[in-house]
């Protein structure tokens, strides 16, 4: 049937087939929503610049939140949102095509974020310490960039691997919900519309709620029992302490991580807390006159380091065969060996020639900033090279892997085996002191964008596959989404560096930065390594993967602080009741779908505000001072209380239609 005598409204579904989500029979094929015949429009200057437009605001927002909380929310579920809800707000006809590439363009936000904030703030956190550590725009910039691109050509080749080979055979949770939601978008309008009008409303609500209490200070935005002489008492002599981050963008947060793997996360959190802090309070030398915090930060949640680093090696030895598999089928694209007759358009990828000639064009401008920019001597930069393709290409796959089945990317323990891996090499070659410091962090932000753009990348072609878009039209647009988030992270972080900072009581916690900080220092300052606790937190990691226990949300409980796990738990709770409040298993799912989409709404209205709060303060707004006082610490009660009543009650206003 010739293309052009389809008529997409009479041939094109409006629902996913029946098989999008099973395994295909041996003479099965999957149909897409739109006909592999037919073209669509997709890349229009709308769909683009829709696309870099929201690429910029999720920038900022993951940013601020990425810093404050240590999770970088997914933009890829909310933007699906926005783009249906303005498809339809518009009266766009035929709008799937766009609404994809709006979606692969934008959900470049959230994979430069979680590369940039892992790792770049630790230089200004090490900047404290050592003023001749200097850090430009241009640095992170470049950073962020080369590391995108070269995050998108490796994953390229792996494309129908993971993403048609292996259809129905991984869950793609991150992926089914966007393609649920640009799919619904393609059936009724008004449906659409007031999801976004949902949306919109809850990000406002959320939004203001942060804006106030991070600007103005109204209420504690930290509730802890530290705050009554009682709880202080009892942290002085035991250690104890229980402290609650009520900002309603951590909520959302835990809401849509779920119960299961917000509890995880708080099992770690309180194995640190309240039992190895008090252990070492009792024990540890000078650890009587030690608080609590101090006891954390400088000793226990060194094991959560060891432990998510273990995570991320557990991980490649899970998907060791998974590599030589993509790789066996790179080549053989590469070969010509695997063509036969005519690739239809929804098949079609930048080709594999094009694909080999921009990677050796990526690595050259890699090695030139390694040398010119950052170490200044050849062969050191040679080095450092080496390790960046090595360890980059490795972990590509098991970044995809990862987010293939169970939608979390290990990106920040993959990252911190990196910069030990690094750092050990460049001390034995004469690279160490503050120089050591300046090419490992920006060496591990180049790896770190890598590995999270080669896992963020595989939703966006598995949305795509799901639909029936064009794969080289996702891939070369992804550039141009990359540049455009990676100066808008450039640009943000340098502001909240200048407002906040990440140290000290009122800074940002940047708590993965702040292991990557603590990590190098030592190691490239010849100071002592504590390997003690990196290998007990190693052996834990081995023993939590032998009980079948997440052992990467195990340890990254370990490693933040106490405040931001347990709204984690609270928002899995509230999940837990809202699809415990009826029986019914349609109103359920709509009643977990209404929520999912409020929590979305918080996190980015949260993240957002943060953003427009930092810049209220630097405009001469001075930061909240106190919080602790008796006063603020009920306030802030009674505040997290009505937040969370709003994300239950309302998610329950579900209906089944």
């Amino acid at each position: 049937m010739s293309k052009d005598n389809l008529n997409p409204a009479e041939v094109d579904p409006v629902e996913l087939p029946e098989n999008a989500f099973r395994e295909l029979a041996a003479d099965e094929e999957y149909r897409p929503l739109m006909h592999p015949a037919h073209d669509y429009a997709e890349v229009t200057p709308y769909s683009v610049g829709m696309g870099l437009l929201l690429a910029v605001v999720f920038s900022a927002a993951a940013a601020y939140l990425g810093l404050k909380v240590g999770q970088v929310f997914e933009a890829a579920i909310p933007i699906a949102i926005i783009a249906v809800g303005l498809s339809g707000a518009l009266g766009k006809k035929n709008a799937l095509g766009q609404n994809v590439i709006i979606q692969s363009i934008g959900a470049c936000s959230g994979v430069i974020v979680a590369g940039a904030i892992f790792t770049l703030p630790a230089l200004y956190i090490l900047q404290a310490t050592y003023p001749e550590i200097t850090v430009s725009f241009l640095e992170v910039f470049l950073s962020s960039l080369l590391g995108g691109v070269l995050g998108i050509l490796f994953f390229i080749p792996f494309r129908k691997y993971f993403v048609k080979d292996m259809h129905g055979k991984y869950p793609f949770p991150e992926a089914t919900a966007t393609t649920q939601v640009l799919a619904s978008g393609n059936a009724t309008g008004p449906k659409s519309a007031a999801q976004a009008k949902l949306l919109v409303a809850a990000a406002l609500i959320g939004g203001v709620y942060d804006y106030i209490v991070a600007t103005f200070g109204w209420w504690a935005e930290t509730i802890t029992t530290t705050a009554y002489s009682w709880g202080q008492t009892l942290a002085d002599k035991t250690k104890f302490v229980l402290s609650c981050n009520t900002g309603a963008a951590v909520l959302g947060l835990g809401y849509i991580v779920g119960l299961k793997y917000a509890f995880v996360i708080f099992a770690g959190s309180i194995f640190v807390w309240w039992v190895i802090v008090p252990l070492f309070g009792a024990y540890a030398v000078g650890g009587a006159a030690m608080s609590p915090d101090e006891i954390f930060r400088d000793y226990a949640r060194l094991m959560g380091i060891g432990g998510i680093a273990m995570a991320g090696i557990i991980g490649i030895i899970k998907s060791w065969g998974i590599i030589t598999r993509a790789v066996g089928l790179a080549s053989r694209e590469l070969r010509g060996a695997a063509t036969g007759g005519t690739t239809v358009r929804w098949q079609l990828d930048i080709s594999m020639k094009h694909i080999a000639y921009f990677i050796f064009l990526a690595l050259v401008a890699v090695l030139l900033f390694f040398w010119i920019g950052v170490i200044h001597t050849f062969w050191q930069a040679l080095v450092a090279w080496l390790v960046v393709t090595v360890i980059a290409f490795l972990f590509t796959t098991v970044a995809a892997n990862a987010i293939a089945i169970v939608g979390s990317n290990p990106v920040s323990g993959m990252t911190l085996m990196t910069l030990i891996i690094a750092s050990g090499i460049f001390v034995a070659i004469g690279l160490n002191g503050t120089s050591g410091i300046v090419a490992a962090m920006i060496i591990g932000g180049v790896v770190c964008t890598a590995l999270s753009m080669a896992g963020g990348f595989v939703t966006d072609l598995k949305v795509g596959y799901w639909l029936g878009s064009t794969p080289r039209k996702q891939e070369s647009w992804k550039f141009l989404g990359t540049l455009v988030s990676a100066a808008t992270v450039g640009g943000v972080i340098l502001m909240l560096n200048s407002v906040y900072g990440f140290t000290g009581d009122n800074g940002l916690a940047a708590p993965q930065a702040n292991a990557m900080a603590k990590v190098i220092e030592p190691m490239m300052m010849g100071g002592s390594t504590p390997w003690t606790l990196y290998i007990v937190g190693a052996v834990l990691a081995v023993i939590l993967n032998w009980l079948g226990v997440p052992a990467l949300a195990f340890c990254l409980g370990m490693f933040l602080p106490l405040q931001l796990n347990t709204p984690m738990l609270v928002g899995g709770l509230v999940s837990w009741a809202v699809n415990r409040s009826t029986k019914d298993p349609e109103l359920r799912r709509a009643r977990n779908d209404r929520g999912t989409l409020i929590s979305s709404g918080m996190i980015a209205g949260g993240a957002l505000f943060g953003v427009f709060s930092a810049i209220t303060i630097m405009c001469g707004k001075s930061l909240p001072e106190g919080g602790h006082e008796f006063v603020p610490q009920v306030l802030g009660i009674v505040a997290y209380a009505a937040i969370i009543a709003y994300l239950y009650f309302n998610s329950k206003r579900a209906r089944k239609d």
